[in-house]
């Protein structure tokens, strides 16, 4: 589908590195791998917020006979190195290192921090980059970086959920802000590898919910007479208080058998609430190469009861990469087929929607609301 406008607001040479927290640390010479999967939001002068996943990357990650990695320490940040011969590096986003298999272990080809990015009200501006409001790793579950920020507005407040990446967990961490812009640290909230955690914007049946999407390396097979594939899916949790989460029952959106384009499914946007009930962005997976296509989709929950899905639109995608948006960045391009939205506001007619596009820059799409059956 095509929608107007649908740009690219936002690149990794709009950041300037000296602002970069790795500065006072790493020696050697780094660059904006990516600068994508905003966390999106409107401010309350009307602006909206991009809150930007900056991975900056070593530019010459190989010397030595060495591939090496960032971490943060309480000492500052550090390379650590891993012979070549013990890693794959078949993934640009990480390599395997060897000798931990057959249990797989990762090192990261970069390190991602937060940049706070000020847009127009219509979201096809720049107003203004936040270098002094900038969120980077200081504890040691961070030490890999902080990943995918996704905001909700909750009783006049902001939260934010983050992927937090350490030895320690792959754990989701909130943050919270009284004007959107200064977000202050609130505790790990969902444990060991689980990650695309959305807050609904507001309660349904006087209780808090959430999409999680809790991964693993173990799982077993559906039935030959089952309509879905094992793994991944998006679940449902409910909290009295934003901070203790137990999971529903029952699970929730799952990727189906004969449906090669959504063979692993997850998160994408926070559901917020509309006339026709609770809207919400997904992404879906269609496996090919080493990392698949990813396209958004979307679902609509009873807006009482959202573990009642009103309608699914799992067929026909919403959004898709677009090649024509970054073919002048093609000396950057280091994957392609991916489009993951992260955002979307209501701007009275038509939703504004932040993604990331190629795990490079950030994506802005306005969408008539007429799209998904909802009036104005």
């Amino acid at each position: 589908m095509k929608f107007e406008p649908d740009i690219l607001i936002f690149k990794p040479k709009d950041i300037d590195l000296d602002y970069s927290p790795l500065r006072k640390d790493i020696q050697v010479e780094t660059y904006v791998l990516g600068a994508f999967n905003p966390g999106f939001t409107r401010l309350p002068d009307g602006n909206l917020l991009m809150m930007v996943r900056v991975a900056e990357a070593l530019k010459e990650p190989v010397f030595n006979g060495n591939i090496h990695t960032i971490r943060w320490s309480v000492e500052g940040y550090k390379l650590d190195s891993y012979p070549l011969e013990d890693v794959n590096t078949d993934d640009p986003r990480s390599f395997l290192i060897k000798y931990d298999l057959p249990s797989p272990l990762l090192g990261l080809t970069s390190l991602s921090w937060l940049l706070p990015v000020e847009l127009s009200a219509d979201g096809l501006k720049i107003i203004k980059i936040h270098y002094d409001k900038i969120i980077s790793p200081n504890r040691t579950s961070q030490e890999y970086g902080i990943e995918d920020a996704r905001i909700s507005q909750i009783d006049g407040k902001y939260y934010m959920t983050t992927c937090t990446v350490s030895s320690e967990r792959h754990a989701t961490s909130l943050f919270s802000s009284d004007n959107g812009l200064n977000y202050s640290f609130k505790g790990i909230i969902l444990d060991h590898q689980n990650k695309d955690m959305l807050l609904f914007e507001g309660k349904a049946g006087g209780r808090y919910f959430a999409l999680t999407r809790p991964l693993g390396s173990l799982y077993f097979p559906t039935g030959k007479d089952s309509g879905f594939l094992p793994g991944p899916a998006i679940n449902l949790a409910e909290s009295p208080d934003l901070y203790h989460w137990k999971p529903t029952d029952h699970p929730f959106i799952r990727p189906k058998k004969g449906n090669m384009k959504t063979d692993r499914i997850g998160g994408g946007t926070p559901p917020i609430l509309t006339n026709q009930g609770w809207l919400m962005l997904y992404h879906a997976v269609e496996t090919s190469e080493k990392i698949g296509k990813y396209r958004t989709y979307w679902a609509l929950l009873n807006k009482d009861d959202p573990t009642e899905i009103i309608r699914i639109e799992d067929k026909t995608p919403l959004l898709e990469a677009n090649p024509l948006l970054t073919e002048n960045l093609a000396g950057s391009v280091y994957m392609d087929n991916v489009v993951f939205t992260t955002g979307i506001v209501d701007a009275g007619d038509h939703f504004i929607m932040a993604s990331g596009e190629i795990d490079l820059a950030c994506r802005i799409t306005h969408i008539s609301k007429k799209v998904f059956g909802i009036e104005g």
